[in-house]
């Protein structure tokens, strides 16, 4: 039994690699023999191979056997057919079945549609279509505002790709981006009450992109574009915004930016230091940095310098930034780098990561000013990790859900739609992106503010709500708002 014991102590240093939640996790039907010793041998031999046992439950037990139900979490799928091979090798142990449980979940697609009324009489038929529908048809052809009263239009949101940046995984297409788009809709619609459309485009021409969604935007409330490459991504935005009257947003851009701006206001509160005076350094200049730049700038950041793979692309006078301050990207040249990363830190409050994993050294983070902020926020690798950054830094937070701090734009894309079409704005401006910020800041109480505490979960129910509330009084002020703020109030 010590053995047991000491060959799971040994085994957590590789189980370390899988973490809490891995994207590995398989559910193994076993019969075992009924008898002592047999569930030791088993999970020993789990613990030899560096996996991790979740839950286990008894499906069914006789005098000579136990079935069981187990769940493993792997490495990989190749680490899970190397556990699977040791198992079987057992001679009280016999697998019946295994299955992956993230693969189980995605059978079928993991959103549906559904009635509200159910359609049982005829009665019921003449009415939710031939002839009652008519005259709905004609009330909104007559006033085409009634299409936000009498239609799903008042709360759907198409989330529109091409599939050319899928996640971390690249240009795999939009048959391989169905699964993440589903998954923003349930987002959407499990956090923010929102009913979001998948719609996966077999084109990567920007003017084919831009085209089809024109067409098929009167269905819809809000056009919310994910997983397109930058830098394409800044011209479909920007041209869509332009020619649409509903609001469009590329969220892996601001949805990003509006979490690290209410992530870098609580953490500046730690460290006594006013927005307007310290000096911010972003790594990583694609969408999400370039979106971020920008709305740092918009927040009152006066001193900004960014870097990319080549080194410091971005080292301008703030008048200069505030100029280009919606088209940075206008004054970043990729090519001549005008220093290293190591002379942007010099110095630097905050830096904040959106590029690659390693790197930042601890030796970097010794440049920077005292009591240094870090948010690294590759994902599933941080562009450094805590053991490492913690000791150099004051404030550290990451994109990952099994550290502290998690900057994860969960926290602001569905209350900053919800906002919008809570009052049928026509577009998402910076002013409803500050205010998202702004709010989001103020649900980590200043009783409970800390260096690791500085952000609310994306479970805290007053997210999105918070949110929303504040994006749709932006929208009103910034007078993008079909809805008055009296008949948000009347309507409760």
């Amino acid at each position: 039994m010590w053995n047991f014991f000491k060959r799971n102590r040994d085994s957590r240093s590789a189980a370390q690699d899988i973490g809490p939640y891995s994207n590995y996790r398989m559910t193994v039907r076993l019969e075992l023999t009924q008898r002592p010793g047999v569930f030791a041998q088993l999970a020993t031999a789990i613990a030899e191979e560096g996996a991790s046992i979740g839950a286990v439950d008894i499906v069914s037990a006789s005098r000579t056997n136990v079935i069981r139900d187990m769940t493993l979490d792997v490495q990989s799928e190749e680490h899970g057919e190397r556990v699977l091979k040791h198992l079987n090798n057992l001679s009280d142990v016999r697998v019946i079945a295994s299955s992956d449980r993230i693969f189980l979940m995605h059978l079928g697609g993991k959103i549906r549609v559904e009635s509200k009324f159910p359609i049982k009489t005829r009665n019921m038929l003449s009415m939710v279509y031939t002839p009652g529908v008519g005259r709905v048809v004609k009330a909104i052809a007559k006033d085409p505002r009634q299409a936000y009263t009498f239609t799903t239009k008042n709360n759907s949101l198409a989330v529109v790709t091409d599939g050319s940046a899928i996640l971390g995984l690249g240009n795999l297409g939009p048959l391989a981006a169905m699964p993440v788009m589903e998954g923003k809709a349930m987002l959407l619609h499990q956090f923010a009450g929102i009913d979001a459309w998948p719609l996966c485009l077999n084109t990567q021409d920007p003017e084919d992109i831009i085209r089809t969604v024109q067409a098929i935007a009167p269905t819809f409330g809000a056009i919310n574009l994910e997983d397109i490459s930058a830098p394409r991504c800044f011209e479909i935005e920007r041209r869509l915004q332009a020619e649409l009257d509903i609001p469009v947003m590329h969220d892996d851009q601001h949805g990003t930016a509006v979490v690290i701006l209410g992530a870098l206001m609580n953490a500046l509160k730690i460290i006594r230091r006013p927005l307007q005076e310290i000096r911010v350094v972003i790594i990583g200049l694609g969408a999400a940095g370039t979106a971020c730049a920008e709305l740092l700038l918009g927040a009152g950041i006066t001193h900004l310098k960014g870097c990319d793979k080549q080194g410091l692309v971005l080292d301008r006078p703030l008048k200069e930034l505030l100029s280009y301050r919606h088209n940075l990207r206008a004054l970043i040249d990729y090519e001549h780098p005008t220093g290293t990363l190591q002379d942007a830190l010099r110095d630097a409050h905050v830096v904040i990561g959106l590029s690659t994993a390693n790197v930042l050294t601890s030796e970097d983070l010794a440049l920077m000013a005292h009591d240094p902020i870090v948010f690294a926020l590759s994902n599933p690798d941080p562009e450094i990790a805590p053991e490492i950054a913690i000791p150099y830094c004051r404030v550290y937070a990451s994109g990952r859900s099994d550290y502290p701090n998690q900057c994860n734009n969960l926290l602001a894309f569905p209350g900053i739609f919800r906002g919008a079409l809570d009052v049928q704005a026509k577009a998402i401006n910076e002013t409803m992106l500050l205010a998202a910020a702004e709010a989001l800041a103020k649900l980590v109480p200043s009783s409970a503010l800390s260096e690791e505490y500085i952000v609310p979960s994306v479970f805290d129910k007053q997210v999105v709500p918070k949110i929303a509330k504040a994006v749709a009084q932006a929208a009103i002020d910034s007078g993008l708002a079909r809805r008055t703020k009296k008949e948000l109030d009347e309507e409760g």
